[in-house]
């Protein structure tokens, strides 16, 4: 039997509702552009919140979590104690196109 989350399930934004100038401020961010990064070289739904290396506490990790989220970047769900994350590559990709490939390339002065 399964058992009710003890947390509300996270909002999500699809990026056809988000605008250029969200979408760039989400990804100005070191922290959030580091989430990006790795989400991008990770298998979907293969990483947990807790899971990053990031240099900020629980409640700023949560922020910039839900900042990605409302840029339509991130999508999370709940597996058990654990909340999920997927970079939703191929949509903002459709909303951006190019954006997110440029954010992830190892030289920003290109």
């Amino acid at each position: 039997m399964a058992t009710a989350s003890h947390r509300t399930a996270p909002e999500h934004i699809h990026p056809e509702d988000v605008s250029v100038q969200t979408a760039l401020a989400a990804l100005a961010d070191p922290v959030r552009l580091s989430l990006v990064r790795e989400l991008a070289g990770s298998v979907e739904w293969s990483r947990s919140c807790g899971s990053f290396d990031v240099p900020v506490g629980k409640a700023a990790l949560s922020h910039h979590f839900a900042v990605l989220r409302g840029a339509g970047l991130v999508e999370q769900r709940d597996e058990g104690p654990r909340r999920v994350n997927r970079l939703r590559r191929a949509e903002f990709e459709a909303r951006f196109p190019g954006l997110l490939e440029l954010v992830l390339r190892d030289d920003p002065a290109v």
